[in-house]
């Protein structure tokens, strides 16, 4: 069920490579990505679930904490090291920050349905500020001024998938269902987000940036896909999650690094080649790390 995604990242590369592809139909297509499909696929999957059957507070209050440990973590151990400061916000972000929107998403429908699809949209609703939130004090480091603070706190309220979930959530608790050609409309655009966002993701990626990869950018990688469901992904175990949750949790926990956060990296002064290389390790990384994991997680019968 893993397998899937990572063949469409794939097929991306390839599109790209052969020039199928070029850089003009990637910025065009991730940009109709962030900024219709991927909200339209996150407002139906949260309006059109029972809130109340998958809202679970003890899910999201560890998706957040295991964030925010591993964000101090990564800021601890920066600054024992004394990093630069440039260096210091895209390693610490590079380290925590999930593409859980398109790779996260992906899984949790193919793993679970329509159901695991509702439980990761909700998970998503609290991520997405958390990781632009903490993005911020990371790479505030590499910048001064309040009014770059200002200026990246009014996009992140502008955040297309941001906006989404807060006006699916309303329709969602009062059970509103759209017209059925604005539900066959929204359907047809959501369903083109997983596949499209996968091959964008693909042709993406430049493989001579593995030659320039540092040890921090290593070292984050290993913080992002190793660490972070290593240490975490048991505890929600021990807790006692159920298999669904543990499963969701390891995909948000595993996801490689979202590659907004080379965006964010570059506006805001710090190691913008370092943040590209980490997205790209942790982007080949995680085909083996994400699926690995979902094995074993079968393997001892929790999903």
């Amino acid at each position: 069920m893993v397998a899937p995604i990572f063949i469409l990242v794939f097929i991306g590369a390839l599109l790209k490579r052969t020039r199928v592809v070029d850089e003009s139909f990637i910025n065009t297509a991730s940009r109709l990505v962030f900024m219709l499909c991927l909200p339209i696929l996150v407002f139906f999957s949260i309006s059109q679930t029972d809130i109340k059957a998958v809202f679970n507070p003890a899910t999201l209050a560890f998706s957040g904490i295991s964030v925010t440990l591993t964000f101090l973590a990564l800021t601890g151990w920066s600054r024992w090291k004394n990093y630069p400061p440039e260096d210091h916000g895209a390693f610490v972000q590079g380290g925590f920050r999930s593409n859980y929107g398109i790779i996260g998403l992906a899984m949790s429908h193919n793993l679970f349905g329509q159901s695991g699809l509702g439980q990761a949209s909700v998970v998503l609703a609290l991520v997405i500020p958390l990781f632009n939130i903490l993005s911020i004090v990371a790479l505030s480091s590499s910048q001064n001024g309040a009014q770059q603070w200002r200026h990246t706190a009014l996009h992140i309220l502008k955040n297309p998938l941001i906006i989404a979930t807060l006006l699916a959530l309303p329709c969602s608790a009062m059970g509103w269902s759209p017209p059925e050609v604005i539900s066959q409309t929204g359907h047809a655009l959501g369903s083109m987000t997983l596949p499209l966002a996968l091959l964008t993701i693909g042709a993406s990626l430049n493989l001579k940036d593995l030659r320039s990869s540092s040890h921090l950018t290593l070292h984050a990688s290993a913080a992002k896909l190793i660490w972070m469901p290593l240490v975490f992904t048991p505890l929600a175990w021990a807790a006692g999650f159920d298999g669904e949750a543990v499963a969701i949790l390891f995909i948000m926990l595993g996801c490689p690094t979202a590659a907004a956060s080379f965006v964010m990296a570059k506006s805001m002064g710090a190691n913008a080649k370092m943040a590209a290389s980490i997205i790209l390790v942790t982007t080949l990384g995680s085909v083996i790390s994400l699926s690995s994991g979902i094995y074993l997680l079968r393997l001892w019968g929790l999903i």
